[in-house]
Order: structure tokens, then sequence, then C-alpha cells
């Protein structure tokens, strides 16, 4: 009986709230996750449910968090049309872009960073699997301590597990996204325009794939 309850429980408690907490608050899906488990571990009636029923439960909710957190940033706007994630001009483009949208040339601004979110939502889809990796090789302390920490603690687990092979795997993968999306047309028409103005007396030359790469990890961080 637990061995239904159990995932029953964690599906609907993740599906009823997952659109309205992961867009507000960072550890939405996985925070509820968390908070379902913690409810049923006791199983029903006062019987405790057994180790290996609250560590497949843990992960079997973690993975589909996971998932639908990927699947939400890849979806077109899943990074643009979230303001607590969308990728905008780096800080030190900063007077880039004021000095253009001035001169009229707010388009060119415009074009550049929405080409920038259409990468980092290409790049999302590669996240799933390397997420469900993390959590398939999870041991029992891990789940534990998972279950007794905070209510950031999967997170905490899943950033540290999946940092290196997320940069690793999203680099390339933000690369293509880039020239894919006409980021790296617009980018370069930003910086050299920029670069020529006469009023310009520091060039800025900013690494696109690196910035975009670290964009679409925090975002992740924050959706997952």
């Amino acid at each position: 009986m637990y061995k239904l309850i159990l995932p029953l429980l964690l599906l609907v408690g993740i599906s009823t709230t997952a659109q309205d907490e992961s867009s507000k608050k960072e550890g939405g899906f996985l925070k509820k996750a968390g908070g379902v488990l913690n409810k049923v571990k006791g199983g029903s009636n006062g019987s405790p449910l057994s180790n290996d029923e609250i560590i497949a439960g843990l992960k079997e909710a973690l993975s589909v968090g996971a998932s639908n957190s990927s699947q939400k940033l890849s979806a077109l706007d899943g990074f643009f049309a979230n303001a607590a994630i969308k990728v905008l001009m780096p800080p030190e483009a900063k007077k880039v872009e004021s000095t253009l949208r001035a001169a009229g040339l707010g388009s060119m601004v415009d074009k550049a960073i929405l080409s920038m979110n259409r990468a980092a939502e290409d790049a999302s889809k590669s996240a799933a699997p390397i997420f469900i990796d993390a959590i398939k090789s999870m041991s029992f302390q891990d789940a534990f301590s998972i279950l007794k920490g905070s209510d950031t603690a999967a997170t905490s687990y899943l950033k540290g597990r999946t940092t290196t092979a997320l940069t690793t795997a999203f680099k390339p993968v933000i690369e293509e996204a880039l020239v894919k999306t006409d980021a790296t047309k617009y980018w370069k028409d930003v910086f050299e325009t920029y670069n020529k103005l006469p009023t310009t007396f520091k060039k800025i030359n900013t690494d696109l794939s690196g910035y975009v790469t670290e964009k679409a990890l925090s975002g992740l961080s924050f959706q997952v």
C-alpha cells in the first residue's frame, strides 16, 4: 500500500503547485518534493516506511522535479519571460546598453538580449539527464541528509554534484545555440557599434559563451 501511496502523493504534491511555486521562489520543485516526503515518511497510521521506500520516493520526486524544471526552462520564453532568471546584458556592458539606447539603437540591444535567452532555453534541454544521473547515484546517506536538511538541501546536493558536468555539457551547447539564434551576430553588432563611437574611450569585449553559460546554470539552479 505504501509503495502505491508514496509515489501518488509525491506526484500530486509536485504537480499541483509546480507552475506557481517554481516561478516565484528558488527550489520550487525540490522544496515541494521534500515537503511531501516529510509528510509521508512516517507512513500511514504511524507505520513507518522502509528505507528503500523512502529513498525510492525521494529519487522519484527529485527526478520529476528536475525533469519538469528542465522542460519549463527549455520552452519558449522559459528564460526570457521570467524576470527572476532572464539573461540581461552583463554588468560591464551596462554602459554599452545605455549609450546605444540613447543613440536610438535600442532595437539592436533588444535583439542581443532576446537571442541570449533563446540560447539559454535551447541549452536547458540537456540539463535533465545530468540531474537524473546525479539523483540515481545518490546514496542512502545523501538521501537522509536531504530529508533531514533545510528546504534547499536537495538543490544544494544537485548543485554540488552537477555543476562541473553541467558546465562541461552546456558550454558547447550554448556556443552552438548562440550561433543558431544569431546571438553571436547581434552581440558582435552591439559591441562593434559601441566600440566605434567617438565617445568610447575603453573598448568592451565580453566572453559571450562564458557569460550565457553562467547565467543559464544560475537560472537552472534557481528554478530547480
